[in-house]
């Protein structure tokens, strides 16, 4: 297991081309694509584009990507963080995707938070940034628990839009100096 990250209680790692169900299963649940596609994400999609990219990335952009994240105490796998990059230079997106059983139990907020540390700590960044529909009130949350502050609601086009679009998307972040005098308390 080529492994990322830990933290208390998940273990990050690299997903391998193995991994086409754990991303089928995941994708499935029409509640965790709810503020995402609203659908459940097809096989052949997971297979020929989903997997290959977040495979790929790995080599163009070292250090970062999309990781698999399991229970240490069962190894279960309970979704997915990344870290992505964006277009300013030393900065990064923080994201993860979490099956239903994972919600509710701190998951997000602990991964997204050893996400944060590693990006400033491990990886050198100055800004981590995150988005999420305005109406995703439990991510937003997570978004709010891991660090991040809010920073702005803006509005995309969408050919099909979800409902809610029309409230916007909203962008939280944490920046270096932030995170750094968090960090010595």
């Amino acid at each position: 297991m080529d492994i990322y990250l830990e933290s208390q209680r998940l273990v990050l790692r690299r997903f391998t081309g193995a991994d086409v169900e754990l991303l089928v299963e995941l994708d499935a649940d029409v509640e965790v694509m709810r503020y995402l596609t609203g659908e459940p994400t097809p096989r052949e999609e997971v297979e020929r584009k989903v997997l290959p990219e977040i495979l790929a990335r790995y080599e163009t952009h070292p250090g970062l990507g999309t990781f698999a994240a399991h229970e240490k105490s069962s190894g279960a796998f309970v979704g997915w963080f990344g870290l992505q990059p964006t277009g300013e230079a030393g900065t990064v997106d923080v994201g993860y995707r979490l099956n239903r059983p994972a919600w509710g139990r701190g998951y997000a907020t602990e991964g997204t938070r050893a996400l944060i540390d590693e990006a400033f700590g491990g990886l050198g960044m100055d800004r981590v940034v995150a988005d999420t529909m305005a109406v995703n009130t439990r991510s937003r949350r997570v978004m709010v628990k891991s660090g991040l502050r809010f920073v702005r609601v803006f509005h995309v086009h969408f050919d099909e839009p979800l409902p809610g679009t029309e409230y916007g998307e909203v962008e939280y972040a944490i920046d270096r100096s932030t995170w750094e005098a968090a960090s010595l308390r």
